[in-house]
């Protein structure tokens, strides 16, 4: 470790950024400039403002004036209207307006006229933005106000997003393919696979604003993430004075599931406070049912292999989760164009399983048959805390706004996991095997990063920055087989890695099109070290490697309907450290899972082709191509045993077609229509099994959101996907159907919301993993049918902020990330 941190920042100093003359989809923004006056021409504070488009006046984005009723939209090239309105005015508009990329427009003045009736419609009628919202390079899944959030998790709203899917080892797809690098709050969440969806679960999604799928990222971001990036955004109360809200749920499957919380905020010029505390308590009994096939293998492959052994098992893991989580922090105005930013987070939860199995094992070759039954109590505990220090500056330029951004990250994440897994054999009374475990781990992370903005001239736009990371694992476990230490399975593991990377970003705009083009260097220093080395391991490794990776876009607008973007870049997934830790987790008696020291990161090149009619159609085309892909499996250990793991194989070819249709039925019926047909071949040996196949297959979403009037609203949403292959993975095609319904109450400060998850039970995982020498068959559901009644209060001023581009480090990559 100390040969890595004595080289952190020299690395740093060797870097050469060239650039590319492509990049991914631009984020090129012009600016709208405006004030709303009243009649008498006295501005008008607080007025909303809203951007239309001009095809159909769908509002794109909403600010509101300041003081001096001043605003200001930051939107790409093209033809917008503008409305404001306020209680006590009647609605103003201006436009068409032409936004002319590279150009200055002129400032829009809307004046409001005093109008009673108006002001008695403004108390009565409310806008909502839609539950799904597409943009050129993502999706936004809108969260916060959704029905069919309410009383569920963070991961229960992801696997109901458009693309997203699950697969039965927890690990996260969007468009069919893996390697996603999950964003909080701009901050990476260290964890894949089942640690990921724990923390997930014990998120409660009433702490969501908006969840975005980001399907090429630019160079500015971290290039891990090869099927993009999940970018969650976190509630942030943007009135003035003091307020909060009172939120509390009551779900109910087979178990009960409780939820409460409380925000509180206090905003005034030069500061915001704000603060949350959450408390999730959530029962449940995930089902596993397995039929397994063992084979010798023959001289021709399978048609001569010769069955073995047979085993049947069925699982039942009933659990209690209790998580805690909370948020504090200040935004400080330090100057006009300077602010300080400080949080604090963090999540502590407790699960206790108490897992049955019961299995039958025929071994044929001796005619004989095993049986035997196993309790295994599993009680996990994870204390994480994350700080964050962050600086925005804005240097006054005649070229544009020039911004400085930096960010400090302190996080620990500790793990602490007791096992006891008792044993009966052949329906014996009194236990036959005693096997406890005790695992403790810390994760320590470290990061700083500086971005930086300038107009080089009014059509070109320069970004760059640099950050550097530094990660600390250490994880110790011992097993006891009755009352002895098991030295095969005892083993102690420390991993360090540190990243240094730096990226520079060029933005040309035109009238009719868009070049971006970008680069990003990271380099990437890590060291693993356990104290017991397993069959087919590495004791210990060292690894140095830098990689280059280039991104690029061009965006043309043929005409007001017709716009058309290619996008291009390489981006990579490195394991997570879960993932390298060697550790096994036992499971039963012949099932155990573990990490992969042996793993290398994953790099692909991505390439995507978008047209988009009329401002809300898209279709897209996109291929990549994946070196050393990253997959989950169960794989044959012994001719009795198995592992569930990570591998990587060989190639991974991916092609797909995405179509995007937003409807609007009716004024009070609005629908959004998301499809993705994909086809994806692997390549690869795996278990003595040579791997060359794939299967083109395709999901299907459909979110319907109805606005019934006097404070009623609705929505139902469904998802399907089709049968699917992932590598040795064969998977039935499963979905789901879910229905809320709200009312809001006494002044729109109250909302009740009654919702159902998964109608009709049609989300559990049937599948088929298939080896020349093993075939297992598997049939897995979780309690996800559930009825919620969920309640929220908001107290307090219910005056909005002015809109002002300010904000952290992180919550300005925040909104940079969101096109806002």
């Amino acid at each position: 470790m100390s040969t890595i941190r004595s080289s952190n920042y020299r690395h740093v100093a060797r870097w050469l950024v060239g650039l590319s003359l492509l990049g991914s989809t631009p984020v090129i923004a012009q600016s709208i400039d405006g004030q709303v006056k009243s009649v008498a021409g006295a501005p008008v504070e607080f007025a909303t403002v809203v951007l239309h488009r001009t095809t159909d006046s769908v509002a794109i984005k909403t600010e509101f004036s300041d003081a001096k009723g001043n605003f200001r939209f930051e939107q790409g090239a093209g033809r917008y209207l503008i409305s404001a309105s306020q209680v006590g005015f009647g609605r103003a508009w201006a436009g068409p307006l032409e936004l002319v990329a590279g150009g200055a427009g002129r400032p829009v003045e809307l004046t409001l006229q005093p109008n009673a009736a108006t002001a008695l419609k403004e108390v009565t009628i409310t806008g909502q933005r839609p539950t799904f919202e597409r943009e050129a390079d993502r999706t936004i899944v809108n969260v916060e106000g959704s029905t069919l959030a309410a009383g569920n998790t963070s991961l229960d709203v992801l696997r109901r997003s458009p693309g997203v899917t699950i697969d039965g080892n927890d690990n996260l797809a969007l468009r069919g393919k893996q390697g996603l690098l999950v964003l909080i709050d701009g901050k990476r969440q260290p964890m894949t696979g089942t640690e990921l969806a724990d923390y997930l679960r014990a998120l409660p999604a009433e702490q969501i604003k908006n969840i975005e799928l980001i399907t090429n990222p630019p160079a500015k971001y971290d290039a891990q993430g090869g099927a993009g990036i999940i970018a969650i955004n976190l509630k942030k109360d943007q009135r003035v004075g003091t307020n909060g809200s009172l939120n509390t749920s009551y779900g109910r499957t087979q178990y009960n599931k409780y939820n409460a919380g409380l925000s509180l905020n206090h905003r005034q010029q030069k500061y915001n406070l704000f603060g949350s505390y959450n408390y999730t308590d959530r029962a449940g009994e995930p089902r596993l049912t397995i039929h397994r096939d063992f084979y010798r293998p023959g001289a021709s492959g399978e048609a001569g292999r010769q069955l073995i052994q047979v085993t049947d098992q069925d699982n039942r893991s009933p659990y209690q989760l209790r998580a805690h989580t909370w948020k504090a922090g200040i935004d400080y105005n330090l100057t006009e164009r300077t602010v300080l930013g400080a949080g604090l987070n963090g999540l502590a939860n407790r699960n206790v399983q108490n897992g049955r199995n019961s299995t039958t094992i025929n071994d044929l070759l001796r005619n004989q048959t095993q049986q035997y039954n196993s309790n295994n109590l599993r009680v996990s505990r994870t204390p994480n805390v994350a700080g964050n220090l962050s600086l925005r500056h804005t240097f006054k330029d005649t070229m544009g706004t020039r911004e400085l951004t930096a960010d400090a990250d302190y996080a620990r994440y500790r793990t602490s996991r007791d096992q006891r897994l008792e044993t009966r054999f052949n329906g014996a009374e009194q236990v036959g095997e005693v096997i406890t475990g005790d695992q403790q781990g810390t994760l320590t992370i470290q990061s700083a990063k500086v971005d930086y903005t300038q107009f080089l001239s009014k059509q070109l736009r320069l970004d760059a920055g640099a950050k550097t990371s530094l990660v600390s694992a250490d994880n110790d476990v011992q097993f006891f087989t009755n009352g002895t230490l098991d030295q095969n399975r005892s083993n102690r593991f420390r991993y360090d890695e540190n990243i240094n990377a730096g990226y520079i970003n060029l933005n040309y705009t035109q009238p009719t099109y868009t070049l971006q083009a970008g680069l990003r260097g990271e380099q990437t220093n890590a060291e693993g070290r356990q104290d017991v080395v397993q069959a087919g391991q590495l004791s210990d490794f060292i690894r140095h490697y830098f990689q280059l990776f280039p991104s690029a876009a061009l965006k043309r607008v043929f005409s007001e309907k017709h716009e058309t973007s290619l996008s291009l870049s390489r981006r990579i997934d490195r394991p997570s450290y879960g993932q390298l830790n060697p550790f096994r987790v036992i499971i039963d008696k012949t099932t155990s899972g573990g990490g992969n020291p042996n793993l290398r990161p994953q790099t692909s090149y991505n390439l995507e082709l978008t047209h988009t009619f009329r401002q809300k159609y898209n279709l897209g085309l996109s291929y990549s191509l994946t070196n050393l892909p990253l997959i989950s499996v169960v794989q044959p250990e012994t001719d009795s045993t198995v592992l569930s793991t990570t591998q990587n194989l060989r190639r991974q070819h991916y092609y797909a077609l995405t179509l995007t249709v937003p409807v609007e039925v009716a004024k009070w019926w609005t629908m959004y229509n998301n499809a993705v047909f994909y086809y994806s071949r692997f390549e690869g040996s795996l278990a003595g099994t040579d791997l060359n196949r794939g299967r083109g297959s395709f999901t299907l979403t459909t979110n319907h959101t109805f606005t019934l009037g006097k404070g009623w609203s609705a929505e139902l949403n469904a998802d399907y996907q089709a049968r699917d292959i992932y590598g040795f993975l064969k998977v039935r095609p499963n979905g789901e159907v879910n229905a809320g319904v709200q009312k809001t109450f006494w002044n729109r400060k109250a909302t009740l919301k009654l919702s159902m998850a998964d109608i009709f039970f049609t989300s559990p995982i049937h599948a088929v993993s298939e080896y020349d020498t093993y075939v297992e068959r598997f049939y897995q559901r979780q309690d996800s049918r559930q009825g919620t009644l969920a309640f929220t209060y908001r107290f307090g001023n219910d005056k909005l902020a002015p809109a002002k581009r300010r904000g952290g480090g992180a919550e300005d990559e925040k909104r940079r990330a969101g096109g806002q």
